[in-house]
């Protein structure tokens, strides 16, 4: 049987893959999940240089409207500044909201006071809790305390169920008159008819279309709380900072091994894991490399690939059972 597939919305790309400093390949932390039905850009971290990379990309610096910051150190939020000078001078955005930390909005008034900044349009600053930090009618965004050496949260976005397709000739046939009873059947609501026929909407739609869910879990090591956040996620992004051969490198610092992705995603039941934040400790020619952290996710969660600068990922809506693509930018 055929497979119809809806690709809209939810549209990822990486804009920085490694940990801690650029490299010639890989910029520092930013993911930006774009949302075209709503011509809106949401970005996750913003490590210096991450304004170049919207222009290398097909993305519209114009187009956003929220950013979450997941933790303090500077690959994380170095770029905040001049990404938010620009749009300034250059964007225009109506407004941006931004989530993080509480010690972020002193930062930023740090920056705009010495620098001596305005900017030309309104910016909210929410410090963030465990929990629903945002909720409208198409998503609700959520964050949970990760484990690293300074307060590290991980986000998960989760889009609200849809109604199933409409069957607009079955109500025609039934002779249903178009207008404000097809909203309320839509909803799924049970409406009288002039001459006491009952109808239930549910009959009228097809299967309810689910929420598609991504989770970004960086900077951590393995902790329950990036499990919770992915539970049953269409795609978790998590750090992979070093290979299972530097565990203890890991727990030094706080940050995640390959296996330790992979083992959140398996615990958590994922679709689909995503691994970015790579040392460059593993450039070519090492004796580790990248390829090595990947067979080793692998070996735990086959579904797994490792990001790359300026690549992006698409999670369709499915209508039947196939996995989401990848494309490049």
């Amino acid at each position: 049987m055929a497979l119809n597939w809806d690709f809209s919305g939810l549209q990822i790309t990486f804009l920085g893959t490694s940990s801690g400093v650029p490299t010639r390949t890989r910029n520092v932390s930013g993911v930006a999940l774009r949302l075209p039905q709503r011509a809106e850009v949401w970005l996750f971290d913003c490590g210096e240089g991450t304004q170049h990379q919207f222009l290398r990309s097909e993305l519209k610096v114009s187009q956003l409207t929220r950013i979450f910051i997941t933790h303090m150190h500077g690959d994380h939020i170095f770029g905040l500044m001049g990404l938010l000078a620009s749009c300034g001078l250059a964007a225009n955005p109506e407004r941006i909201d931004i989530y993080g930390p509480a010690e972020l909005e002193d930062y930023l008034k740090a920056c705009r006071r010495y620098s001596q900044t305005h900017f030309s349009y309104p910016i909210k600053v929410h410090a963030v809790s465990p929990g629903v930090l945002y909720e409208d009618d198409e998503y609700v965004v959520s964050c949970q305390l990760l484990k690293h050496r300074v307060p590290a949260f991980g986000y998960r976005v989760a889009e609200k169920d849809h109604p199933g397709h409409f069957n607009v000739e079955q109500a025609a046939a039934l002779g249903i008159p178009s207008g404000p009873l097809y909203g309320r059947l839509k909803r799924g609501e049970v409406i009288v008819l002039p001459d006491g026929r009952r109808v239930n909407g549910a009959d009228l739609c097809g299967p309810t279309q689910i929420g598609r869910k991504l989770a970004y879990c960086t900077d951590t090591i393995f902790c329950d709380s990036a499990v919770e956040l992915a539970q049953q996620a269409d795609v978790l992004i998590h750090e992979a900072t070093f290979a299972h051969q530097d565990a203890d490198l890991a727990y030094q610092r706080l940050h995640s091994t390959s296996t330790m992705a992979a083992q959140v995603a398996l615990a958590a039941q994922v679709k689909q894991l995503i691994m970015t934040h790579f040392s460059p400790r593993y450039a070519p020619g090492n004796p580790i490399e990248l390829k090595d952290l990947l067979a080793e996710a692998r070996a735990i969660f086959p579904n797994t690939v490792m990001a790359s600068d300026l690549w992006s990922y698409e999670i369709g809506r499915p209508k039947a059972d196939k996995p989401s693509r990848a494309t490049r930018v």
